[in-house]
Parts: C-alpha cells; structure tokens; sequence
C-alpha cells in the first residue's frame, strides 16, 4: 500500500520556514496494562511493530490495522536538528496535532510533558533535552473509549463498529513536527475582522520582545496593500488596521477573497492570512456581509476508508470541501470531531461556511464534576487553535445530550466562548435539550421521511406558532416540547441508499429507505422545499455528506463515489428560499 506521510505543512496560518517533518515510519507498540513507563520503555529505541505516523494503528493506513480494544501505545524514533537551529539563543518546539487521549512525551528518555484530550494538538520547548546529533522522541498514549471521563465522539464502544457509531482510533492521528524560532517570537496573533468598516483588529501575544517593535504587513493577489508597526511595550499589543477603500475584497461564499498578511518580529517571520467578512443573526436569519445567506450545510463526520480520523492526503481534505459544494452546499456542520487545520484552510480558500462541533458523545454529560473535568479545556484549546478561520461560522460544543446535560457546564461553555468569540453563532447543545440563554439558534433535529408531515411540523412557525419537537433521550417515547424558536433543522433527511445492490445485514439508516433513485430525489426535494418555503427557517443541515461504514445515509458512498448525479442534487439544494428573497 502507498502511504503518503502528509508532510504538507500542518498550519496554514501560522507559517515558519524553519519546520521539520516527522511523520513516517516509527517503531510501536501496544502496552494495554500501562506497564511501559516501569519497565523502561522511554528508553527503548525499538519496539516490536512498524507504524505509519500519523495513522492510528486501528488504520490500513497505520500498517497494522488493529481493529480490537487498545488501551495503551508506545511510538519511538530518532531524529536529527540541523546544526543552526541551536545557535543564538533559538528555540526547538515540538508539535504533536492530535493524540488520543492522555499523552507523555520523552526526549532522549527525559519526560518533557503531558497532554490531555484526543483532538487538540500541543507542544513542548524541547531545546533543553537536545544533544547534537541524533537525538530520540517516544510517545506514551493512553485511551479508553468506554471511561465517561473521556469524550469520544462517534468512537464505538462495543467490540465492531455499529449504527452511528464507527472504527475506534487510539494515539497519534494528525502530524508531528519541529519548529525552530528566535529567542524572541510571535506566540499568537488573534484576527479579529470588521468588513463594514475595513477593519482589522489585531491582538498580539509574544515572548521575550520588550521594546521590539512588531510589523504587519497586508497584501491581496502579490499587491502590496498596507503595513502597520507597534511597540511591544510588555509581551502583548492591540491595534487596527484599516484597509483603503478601495482595496476591500469581502470574503463570502461566492468570493472567498482571502487577504495575506506577514508578521515580523525581529528575526521572526510568520506568513498568515485572512478573510474581510462579518456575521449577523436576525430573526433566525444570518447576514453574511449585511446579505442574508440561507445556510445550506451538510453533516460531514471526517471519517476516511482508509485512515478512520486521518485524510490519507492533503487533496482529500480538500476534496470533500468540494465534494459538498457538488452537491449545491454552501458549507458543513463538522460533527462529533475537531477537524484539522488544513481541512479549515480549504474551507477558507472555496468560500465553505462550517460550524465547529465538539465530540462530546462518550463523555458524561450530565455529572458536573466530569464534565467540567474534561470539556472547558479542550474546548477552548479548539476556540483559539481556529479562531482566525473566516470559514467558521458557529461553534456548537454539545450535541443531543438530552436535558439532563449540567446547565451550569453549558452556561460557562457559551459564556467562555462568547469571551473570546463574540461574533459568531452559538448552539450550547445541538438537537433538543437547549438551555435557556446558552444558544443564538434554536435547532432541532428530525428524520421524518414523509413530505407533508415535515411541511407541516415547522410551517406554523412562519406564523409565530409555537411547535412540537422530541425530547432527546426520550423522543422515542414521544415525549414533545413546544416551542417557537426553532430556525435551524441541524439534521434531516438521512434516507438510507446503496448502488450497485451490494446491500448488507448490517447497513443502518435514520430514514427508511426509497423504492427507486426517483423516488429519493423527489423525497430530497419535498424535504428542502419544506425548509426553503419556510420565512422561519434559515438554515439546515443535511445527513449526510457521505456513508461512513456501516451507516448509509451518505449522497456519496463511504469511498466517495456519488450515489446520484451531483447536478440534479445541487439544483435543488441551490434553490432559493423565501428568507433570501
């Protein structure tokens, strides 16, 4: 099998020339009875099996393919700086993108740090813990699906993978990488725009630059636009710059316009960019630059065939963008999963609107102590890891936990996010169990498959009705909740299809199956016209984007070939609603 390494640079916003690559072929192995560390496994330089970094062992990709419980991992292997990344004072940082689920690091069997959470990436200052020459990284990761301290999102607890639920993952599975940078350094800049205005705010955070003085530098296509310098009186500075008139090119779903910006620090250089947009919610209808924008989204999992959570290439990250905007969507919900960076980026470049989600399923929701344990932090790591993306539209960090979710959790989760993101949409939890003031959509989520009674659930809300909607846990017990808010079908459709008649056993749907391709295509039709002639309603959200194992409710099939003709799809989830009118 060919095995692309992904040795594309992993952060598009954040550019440092000075980077090494460190995915590829590692020595591993399993250690279920955490025993490792005892018997001197930091030491090691082999183990008994061969990993393809960064693919989970649960992976083809990985090499292995190891599809039962793994409770413990070990990963080792050397590497070598070069010789001027020790000189004047530089510093050597270690990244790892995403571990799962509690990580410990050595360097040369010195333990530099921990990590916990599977979906974040960290680092570490390793410079101190280098020798010249050949020096040695091994990697300790710890994973248990089935602890309810531990969110796993659509993780399967049960031995094989079932229903919504799929193939497990277990240590390292997004890149690991040196970056060498001066003794004084640009840790972060937060972008923060205002298209109304020509607006960009930066807040600058640094090290070791006192007195130094900072530059930004705007250009659009090679133009040279503007440049702008501040002091660094004390680690951090704020200030704006304002684009001429007559060089603002909007970042929207049409014309993704995409400014570049690079930063300058001293010996510091950091190539970045971003996009002159703003967001507005009214009456259940967003404004995308003061227009109204029906949010035509699909559920994307970020599942692959062959590397579960991994892309097994940079082109695929940037294909199911595509893929979903062949099929008429104007963006995604990314579900149950933080996606990578680069997958942001292609987002950013093609004008694809998404919502961050947080993989909550797995985790207690409802035990105040665990959850607030293991979520804030994880959460907010995400926040600031993708806050400068102009794709991300709304972050929603808890998804159908029913209402006995810890209120308190979600009111500090909207009140933590809004802190720092005030500007995009909010949903605490997505599906039913919303906690009053932790949302700025009320959404919902429903399978129903039979056209008029879709229609005619939401259609009193064009008239201020209140409606019914199922209660989470209970919905099937046909408990119902009434409410008027709801402006959001965060999940319809979901109608279960297969080609070439290979059906099986074990295939699982939300919605019974059509008869004929026909009869589907009339029956995504009659779903979205009942969305789109709703003056209520301003966004959806299709399930799904493609199959994902056993679960077939994809417009694509899980090795992402269409199941219908992507035209006939996209005309009708183009069509006009009466919100953008």
């Amino acid at each position: 099998m060919n095995v692309d390494f992904r040795t594309e640079y992993p952060r598009p916003q954040f550019v440092r020339k000075n980077w090494l690559c460190l995915n590829g072929v590692w020595d591993f192995t399993i250690d279920d009875a955490h025993n490792g560390e005892y018997l001197g496994y930091q030491l090691k330089t082999e183990f008994d099996k061969k990993i393809n970094v960064p693919y989970c062992p649960q992976s083809e990709l990985s090499g292995l393919g190891i599809k039962e419980f793994i409770k413990g991992v070990w990963y080792t292997r050397s590497f070598t700086v070069p010789a001027d990344w020790r000189e004047g004072g530089k510093r050597t940082i270690l990244h790892i993108d995403a571990c799962d689920y509690f990580t410990k690091v050595f360097i040369n069997g010195k333990e530099i740090g921990t990590h916990r959470g599977g979906y974040t990436g960290f680092s570490f200052d390793i410079t101190d813990a280098l020798v010249e020459g050949e020096n040695r990284i091994t990697v300790n990761a710890i994973d248990d699906e089935k602890d309810k301290k531990i969110a796993s999102g659509k993780q399967s607890t049960e031995f094989s993978s079932y229903e919504c639920f799929y193939t497990r993952t277990t240590g390292i599975w997004q890149s690991v990488w040196l970056e060498n940078k001066p003794e004084s350094f640009i840790k972060n800049v937060k972008m923060t725009p205002n298209a109304k205005e020509g607006e960009l705010r930066l807040e600058v955070s640094t090290k070791n630059a006192e007195l130094m003085t900072f530059k930004a530098e705007v250009s659009f296509k090679g133009e040279h636009i503007i440049t702008a310098e501040r002091q660094i009186d004390w680690d951090n500075a704020a200030f704006s710059i304002i684009i001429p008139e007559d060089k603002r090119y909007l970042w929207d779903t049409e014309t993704p316009n995409l400014y570049d910006i690079k930063f300058t620090l001293g010996d510091d250089v950091v190539e970045s960019y971003f996009g002159l947009r703003d967001i507005a919610l009214r009456k259940g209808v967003t404004y995308l630059n003061g227009k109204a924008i029906f949010q035509r989204l699909v559920l994307d999992q970020g599942f692959y065939p062959d590397g579960l959570y991994t892309a097994p290439s940079d082109k695929e990250l940037e294909a199911d963008v595509l893929r979903g905007l062949e099929m008429g969507f104007n963006g995604a919900r990314l579900h149950m999963k933080f996606f990578e960076p680069r997958f942001l980026y292609h987002a950013d470049r093609h004008g694809y609107m998404v919502w961050g989600e947080y993989p909550c399923w797995g985790l207690d929701t409802c035990n105040h102590d665990t959850i607030f344990a293991s979520m804030p932090q994880e959460w907010l790591e995400m926040i600031l890891r993708d806050y400068n993306h102009p794709a991300i539209i709304g972050w929603a960090p808890m998804n159908e936990t029913g209402y006995l979710v810890d209120h308190e959790c979600t009111k500090f989760l909207f009140d933590l996010t809004k802190a720092y993101d005030p500007n995009r949409l909010f949903i605490g939890v997505s599906g039913w169990a919303h906690v009053p003031g932790t949302y700025d959509m009320c959404d919902t989520h429903d399978y129903e498959q039979d056209v008029e009674t879709f229609r005619n659930t939401y259609m009193p809300l064009a008239e201020g009705k209140a409606i019914s909607i199922p209660d989470g846990y209970t919905r099937w017990k046909k408990m119902m909740l009434e409410t008027n808010e709801v402006c959001f079908l965060s999940e319809f459709g979901g109608a279960s299809w297969v080609i070439d008649d290979d059906k099986k056993d074990e295939d699982w749907g939300y919605g019974n199956a059509p008869k004929t391709e026909e009869e589907f295509i009339e029956r995504y039709r009659g779903l979205c016209n009942a969305l789109f002639d709703n003056k209520a309603i301003g966004a959806f959200c299709y399930t799904q984007l493609y199959d994902i194992e056993q679960e077939i409710n994809g417009l694509y099939t899980y090795d992402r070939r269409p199941k219908f003709d992507p035209k006939v799809i996209s005309e009708i989830t183009r069509m006009k609603s009466v919100v953008e009118e």
